[in-house]
């Protein structure tokens, strides 16, 4: 079993916590891990509402349901049973036993606030996201960290060739296609996976028409991604309402299939683009919907999307466990000037990364770095460009170009 870097935050959290949620996508591995830490640090009865039996009881009798169950418990794919949530509720507000519910869903509470609003205050939420590179290869990646240090490592300590880099892209990080050694059963896991997220979770969570439109409708936002949102173009090509739109949007993140990054502006005078980047959360998804290879990325030069939303992700499944647990956005001025992520700690510093497909750059490469750095003035902490190459080069104060697989070779052997 890979271990998983987010799990001594987990066992952190149900140590002082009475209500723990781990969400993510469904099969990134949350049950595994969940039945993990029971058999060993977490002694609990582990019960999934997969199952009709307790499915049927939790949604009619929750108050009984409960009654009945004894110590700490793991109640696996709770979003299928919302109104379990004020039940747990009362059940803490009597005794708030830490670690006495850890709670497991496949749909992201912060936009179902039916469900979050109930355990406001006694709950901590966790997400589990497919493998990152690091738990493939045995290491707690520190990259966050170590890029809000005062000083960055002078080398990366096992550098990659850009053929084994797409190959990262190509596979993603789900948990069975990374298992499989062929691209032609990964296309059939992928295809089943999503046929069947689309028709049995999305219409758990809502009731619309037109859900037949998703698989479409995700399908033109893998071609376009990572790229700004912008509803008119995207209803236009899908002949679909922005309202309608929009609410599918919400069902895809609901189901973490998608991800929004924010613009930055730390309420500046300037005049900054305020449109949210999208991204899909699986690169091994994403070629899957649009049918690539890495030959053809290289061939038609959409190397350089993909790349950006592989790191985008790596370094969303690392603000999980980092010390910093930094905010992500992007960052785009009027003029043009872009930074692909910026990452804002509690304090207000401010690291900016650009991605660059290619095996070397130059002083032009980190023009949108210095226009961040210059928007941010002393916040401004460090700049990087993460290429294709293998070294370490300063362009400047607090500017260097760094080699991708620091992403998740920055870090410990766990």
């Amino acid at each position: 079993m890979i271990r998983r870097n987010i799990t001594s935050n987990l066992l952190a959290a149900l140590a002082d916590t009475p209500v723990v949620l781990l969400n993510g996508a469904r099969q990134t591995g949350k049950s595994t891990l969940a039945k993990a830490i029971a058999s060993r640090e977490y002694p609990a009865k582990y019960i999934t509402l997969d199952d009709f039996s307790p499915l049927s009881a939790a949604r009619h009798d929750p108050v009984g349901f409960l009654a009945g169950l004894d110590g700490p418990v793991i109640i696996d794919e709770v979003q299928k049973a919302p109104n379990l949530f004020p039940t747990i509720k009362a059940v803490v507000d009597r005794d708030r036993q830490p670690g006495r519910f850890l709670l497991t869903g496949s749909a992201n509470v912060f936009l179902l606030p039916r469900l979050s609003e109930s355990l406001a205050g006694r709950m901590e939420i966790l997400t589990l996201w497919p493998f990152s590179q690091g738990e493939i290869a045995g290491i707690r990646e520190a990259f966050i960290d170590t890029l809000f240090d005062k000083k960055i490592p002078a080398r990366v300590p096992y550098p990659e060739t850009q053929a084994r880099i797409l190959g990262h892209l190509m596979i993603g990080g789900y948990p069975e296609p990374f298992l499989r050694t062929s691209s032609a059963r990964r296309n059939a896991w992928f295809e089943s996976y999503i046929t069947t997220l689309l028709h049995r979770d999305v219409r758990d969570l809502a009731n619309i028409e037109g859900l037949a439109n998703l698989p479409r409708i995700l399908s033109i936002l893998a071609i376009r991604v990572p790229n700004f949102l912008n509803f008119a173009e995207l209803s236009r090509t899908a002949a679909i309402p922005q309202s309608t739109l929009k609410r599918y949007l919400t069902l895809l993140e609901a189901i973490f299939l998608v991800q929004n990054i924010p613009a930055w502006s730390g309420n500046l005078g300037k005049r900054l683009v305020k449109a949210s980047k999208v991204v899909i959360s699986d690169t091994g998804l994403k070629a899957h919907l649009t049918g690539t290879s890495a030959d053809r990325m290289v061939a038609d030069g959409s190397i350089g999307g993909y790349l950006e939303n592989f790191v985008i992700m790596e370094l969303r499944k690392q603000i999980a466990w980092s010390r910093i647990r930094p905010k992500m956005f992007h960052f785009r001025t009027q003029t043009g000037q872009e930074v692909d992520i910026v990452l804002e700690d509690p304090t207000g510093r401010l690291a900016g990364i650009e991605v660059k497909s290619a095996s070397m750059v130059g002083p032009e490469d980190f023009r949108g770095l210095r226009a961040l750095a210059e928007a941010a003035g002393r916040p401004f902490h460090r700049g990087i460009v993460l290429y294709m190459g293998t070294e370490i080069v300063p362009f400047g104060q607090n500017l260097h170009a760094v080699p991708v697989p620091a992403l998740w070779n920055w870090g410990t052997k766990s």
